[in-house]
C-alpha cells in the first residue's frame, strides 16, 4: 500500500515505517510565535510537501543536507497540482541538487511522515496543518551537487544518534536508524554490516 492510498487514520507498525510520533500531530508540543492562539484552519493537512534523505557511500555511509541561512534542511518542497508525493520529492531533488532521479535507488518500504502547523501566507493569524513526507534514497553513483535554492550543502557521516536540527532532521534520522535495525535488504544496499 502506498502512502497516497493509505486511509487517513492508518499507522504503519514501528518495524515497517516511522515511529508513531512522526506520524501523529501532538498539538500541545507545537510552539506558536505570538501570545494569542492563532486560528487553525483544519485538523486535516491542507499543505503538503515531500523530499528525500539521500545516502551515498564514500568509504563510509553519508547523507546529504542542504544549508539555509540559519539551519540545515533536506531537498524538499511543496506538491504541484496533480503530483503524487513521490513525484514531487523527485522533482524537488532534481531542482534543488541537480541530481538525476535515475541515479537514485528509492527504498520501497520507507516513508517518514511528519505533521506540524505553519502560518498561512494568505491569511494573517491563521495556521494550516502541513504534512511532510520524506523518502529514503541511495545514490547508485555519485553526481555533482548543484545548489539552486540553498547556500550550500554538506555530506554528513552516518553515525547515529545525530543532533542537527530538532524539528525535522533529528526525528527523521532517529526514525531511519530504528528502521534500519529491522531492514536487512536496505542495510545491504547501504553497505551496512
Amino acid at each position: 500500500m502506498t502512502m497516497d492510498r493509505m486511509p487517513r487514520d492508518y499507522q504503519q507498525p514501528h518495524s515497517e515505517r516511522t515511529p508513531t510520533s512522526g506520524q501523529r500531530l501532538d498539538s500541545s508540543a507545537i510552539e506558536t510565535s505570538s501570545s494569542t492562539e492563532p486560528t487553525r484552519s483544519s485538523d486535516e493537512p491542507t499543505v503538503f510537501s515531500s523530499g528525500y534523505l539521500i545516502f551515498r557511500r564514500q568509504g563510509i555511509l553519508q547523507f546529504l543536507l542542504m544549508k539555509h541561512a540559519e539551519r540545515w534542511d533536506l531537498p524538499k518542497g511543496h506538491l504541484d497540482p496533480g503530483e503524487t508525493k513521490q513525484q514531487a520529492a523527485l522533482r524537488e531533488l532534481k531542482e534543488e541538487t541537480g541530481l538525476d532521479p535515475n541515479q537514485l535507488w528509492t527504498d520501497p518500504s520507507f516513508a517518514y511522515s511528519h505533521r506540524y502547523w505553519v502560518a498561512r501566507r494568505s491569511s494573517h493569524g491563521t495556521q494550516s496543518l502541513k504534512e511532510l513526507t520524506i523518502y529514503l534514497g541511495f545514490l547508485k553513483h555519485d553526481g555533482e551537487i548543484q545548489c539552486t535554492e540553498h547556500l550550500g550543502y554538506q555530506w554528513w557521516n552516518w553515525n547515529p544518534p545525530h543532533s542537527i536540527q530538532s524539528q525535522t532532521i533529528d526525528p527523521l534520522l532517529q526514525s531511519i536508524a530504528a528502521y534500519l535495525a529491522n531492514a536487512p535488504e536496505t542495510r545491504a544496499i547501504l553497505g551496512l554490516a
